[in-house]
């Protein structure tokens, strides 16, 4: 062979055509084949067209599937492709997957007794209405299985792949096994076999991973920008269409695929079965930023978290300085937010909203003692019954600043920053995995903080990354702050950044670049002479560079003890709003809204007044876009409401 990708699905369409049975279907901007399952013969081409100096499958391979996968009902099997002898109903070599897992088959003479043997590669899910592309190498006795380009999954069985199988008189099919049963319901974008060679390292070069090509059909690739002639499309692309005028309607399984048109917005919108996805609109604009609601709270307000319940609403979290009386929940209804629930809370600093399958949890860090001297922050879970978040599970913590929640590989993981115990700011924090045998969290990894105040969880392809904003070590606020990495099974150490009383990261993305935003607080070194000004110092943002691996610095902007940063976007426009809380003589601040400006990085566009500025969340409801910040100087926090033309 001369390694040359032989690529199966292009064999399927003839030129200026489709085959009988094909249908092309666009879904999240890519597109891909929709297979017929009454005529299977149909989808079939014998093998002799590829394999053209040779009759044999070759000993080692590849095979490069992009594919969108429904929902496979338990108990069923669909093949994505079969390989098999004219005469026999035998599967030569087929790859067919199951809910939650991908069985590759293949058929050895002289190793098997002229049985059929089976690869499992368990735990895949692909079931999510989502593109992924699959890169399964074949070597011997080893057979290994990419998704995604993260890390692959290695199975060794006994009987190796056969060193000379003959496709003589044999056919390929596509999406079945020449029977209707099992036929493949989902989408095939790209079906290659690369004799000799592991294609793994060719695949995973591209930023988006889940599409990523080696050889798809032309009709499948992007349409050029300009036509070359003034012919009509030579490919029929098919869907089921509805368009609703008027206003929302609902957004469920039932309509799902359908249309929705607003006038108002001058928006088509698609329905992908919960929720309206944007498909044309005019692209709105900030134009300027007008105080909407007063929200009085409890007491003064060291956090905020807003968060939906699917069914239920948005609601807001407000952590709360004092207790009684505690920290409260409060529901959008009516077009402002109005109290729901109080929960008792220990000088609360941060909550934390998460999902595991259909549970819903929410967490509280817990700054000081109870009323009898314990020290723990709490997990509470909604209870649709009483349609209230009730206690769940306690964790000792200590002097508790955030909570971090994130999934890894399938697996539910909480990580709390813990700040201080008693004057000893360098502490373990540390991260719980979901054990759901117990339904509890249980201690999985610590990692050593200094006076930490914040985590930030993100993944960057298939990796998976965890920030701690380190903030004081007992003598000095400059101190590196650490970004791990997680790698086989645990965090560890990738970088660590220079920062000055951190006290919130946030990374974001623009386009295919990737920023890390750092909130530096005040700049104290007891071994130094003190500054002019504590408080009035830069935070800095920097940016990945994917070929140093590692985040350099991209610009510095000066801040006044800044404690967080929040990323959005209106429109078309990005935005990072910082929260100001103290200049050094004053709280009453100017926090700013910074927008991105391409090659000038990020300007000043919005000064806002703010007292005390603790948090900044960013929200939308079906009316618009807002921002809610807290105070933690007044029991009073505001809803502002973004304008835009």
């Amino acid at each position: 062979t001369d390694l040359r990708p032989l690529d199966i699905l292009s064999e399927m369409v003839p030129a200026g055509g489709l085959a009988h049975g094909m249908r092309v279907f666009q879904v999240q901007g890519v597109r891909g084949f929709q297979l017929a399952a009454s005529r299977p013969r149909a989808l079939g081409f014998p093998a002799s067209r590829l394999f053209i100096h040779c009759d044999r499958f070759p000993e080692e391979f590849s095979i490069i599937v992009t594919l969108r996968v429904l929902s496979v009902p338990a108990k069923r099997n669909e093949y994505v492709f079969t390989l098999m002898a004219e005469e026999s109903p035998s599967v030569l070599v087929g790859l067919r997957y199951a809910p939650d897992k991908l069985h590759f088959l293949f058929w050895s003479q002289e190793h098997a007794g002229g049985w059929q043997t089976r690869v499992t590669f368990p735990n895949v899910s692909l079931s999510d209405n989502q593109w992924h592309t699959l890169v399964l190498a074949v070597s011997g006795q080893s057979f290994s299985l990419t998704v995604d380009c993260s890390v692959p999954k290695d199975v060794v069985v006994e009987t190796p792949f056969p060193a000379s199988l003959s496709v003589k008189r044999a056919s390929f099919y596509l999406g079945n096994r020449r029977r209707r049963k099992g036929v493949f319901t989902g989408l095939l974008r790209q079906l290659v076999l690369l004799p000799g060679a592991d294609a793994t390292p060719r695949i995973c070069t591209a930023m988006n991973f889940k599409v990523a090509t080696l050889s798809v059909p032309t009709v499948l690739q992007d349409l050029p920008a300009k036509p070359a002639s003034n012919e009509v499309l030579k490919y029929p692309y098919e869907t089921d269409t509805k368009v609703t005028l008027g206003s929302r309607p609902p957004c469920t399984r039932q309509e799902k695929a359908q249309f929705w048109f607003n006038a108002s917005r001058r928006g088509l919108y698609f329905c992908n079965g919960s929720a309206w996805i944007s498909l044309l609109e005019v692209k709105q604009r900030l134009d300027y930023v007008e105080e909407y609601q007063n929200l009085v709270t409890n007491s003064e307000t060291m956090g905020v978290e807003v968060f939906t319940i699917p069914k239920v609403g948005l609601f807001a979290a407000t952590a709360n300085r004092y207790s009684p009386p505690g920290s409260a929940i409060y529901k959008w209804t009516d077009g402002k937010f109005v109290p729901y629930q109080n929960i008792p809370t220990y000088q609360a600093q941060s909550w934390k909203y998460f999902t595991i399958g259909k549970k819903i949890f929410l967490a509280v860090a817990n700054f000081e003692q109870n009323d009898r001297g314990q020290e723990f922050s709490v997990i509470y879970k909604w209870s649709r019954r009483k349609e209230k978040f009730i206690t769940y599970q306690r964790i000792t913590t200590h002097s508790a600043r955030d909570w971090e929640a994130f999934v890894i590989e399938g697996e539910a993981f909480l990580a709390v920053v813990n700040h201080r115990e008693g004057n000893n700011h360098n502490i373990d924090s540390v991260i719980y995995r979901w054990n759901p045998k117990t339904g509890l969290f249980e201690t999985n990894q610590t990692i050593p903080t200094s006076g930490a105040y914040d985590w930030e969880f993100f993944t960057i392809g298939p990796y998976s990354f965890l920030a701690v904003a380190n903030t004081f070590n007992g003598t000095s606020t400059k101190i590196y702050s650490h970004i791990y990495i997680w790698l086989s099974g645990s965090f560890q150490l990738f970088q660590s950044i220079l920062t000055f009383g951190a006290a919130d990261l946030e990374v974001f993305h623009i386009g295919d670049r990737v920023f890390l935003a750092v909130a530096n607080s005040h700049s104290y070194d007891s071994g130094m002479p003190a500054p002019s000004n504590f408080y009035a110092i830069n935070s800095s943002i920097y940016e990945l560079n994917i070929t140093a691996q590692m985040f350099v610095k991209f610009q510095d902007l000066l801040t006044y003890s800044a404690l967080d940063w929040e990323f959005f976007s209106v429109g078309d426009d990005s935005f990072l709003v910082v929260a100001n809380s103290f200049d050094g003589f004053t709280f009453s601040v100017n926090s700013i809204i910074y927008r991105w400006q391409g090659y000038e990085g990020f300007v000043a566009a919005h000064h806002l007044p703010t007292v005390g500025c603790r948090d900044w969340e960013a929200f939308h409801t079906a009316e618009g876009s807002y921002l809610l910040y807290s105070s933690a100087k007044e029991p009073l926090s505001k809803v502002l409401k973004l304008k835009t033309t």
